[in-house]
């Protein structure tokens, strides 16, 4: 075979094995199938079902309450608690009061009012309890005001992730279906190697029979 073409197909090999190497492939292809491999059960057509679900019917629905769960919100609902407080105040004052203008005695009014009033009786029981609980909820609106002014934003960060994900699930599968990426140096590196060998065995049988031809003596 001609020499030139030999040493032709020697720099092919050199390259294919030398290239890989050069771009760094088993440690970029190593990083790949690391990625596909995590983002497999994220990509399952039913998790990414479950994720648009959440999205669409939980997280969007929220985007539109929490822009109302702000500053001005909380000060007007605190106003309410105050009332709730002085309300429980001023109902112990008016039981006494209407027991002393009834002439019974603070256990009658009490069973009359339980009698005649269940409701408004069960309210003024509750209200230790109902303000308790009322200023909990209160506290931890104050406290996530900012976060929930985050919501719409937030929101709005996330469609294209969600979007992308859902569009992508078909694309994954066919991505996720190759060879595994730790193969694709040995694609390169191995045809190439062998195309060095090859070409070098032929090119170095051919310089030891033009060597013999050479030396040999005449006849």
């Amino acid at each position: 075979m001609n020499r030139n073409l030999l040493w032709a197909f020697f720099a092919i090999g050199v390259a294919l094995v030398a290239a890989p190497l050069v771009v760094s492939m088993p440690t970029r292809a190593s990083a790949g199938e690391d990625m596909l491999q995590s983002f497999e059960p994220i990509m399952q057509p039913s998790n990414v079902a479950t994720t648009v679900d959440y999205y669409d019917n939980v997280f969007v629905p929220l985007g539109q309450v929490a822009p109302a769960l702000n500053e001005e919100t909380v000060a007007k609902f605190q106003g309410y608690l105050q009332g709730m407080s002085g309300m429980g105040a001023e109902g112990e004052k008016l039981m006494g009061t209407l027991a002393a203008q009834t002439g019974m005695t603070p256990v009658e009014l009490r069973a009359y009012m339980a009698k005649e009033y269940p409701s408004m009786t069960a309210l003024l029981q509750n209200m230790p309890q109902l303000e308790k609980d009322f200023g909990g909820l209160m506290a931890m609106m104050a406290a996530n005001t900012e976060v929930f002014s985050r919501v719409p934003a937030g929101l709005a960060h996330y469609k294209p992730l969600v979007d992308t994900m859902k569009t992508n699930v078909d694309n994954y599968d066919e991505v996720s279906s190759l060879p595994n990426f730790n193969l694709f140096t040995a694609f390169f590196v191995v045809p190439g190697a062998l195309l060095v060998l090859l070409a070098g065995v032929a090119l170095f049988a051919g310089r030891e029979r033009h060597a013999r031809r050479v030396t040999s003596p005449t006849h």
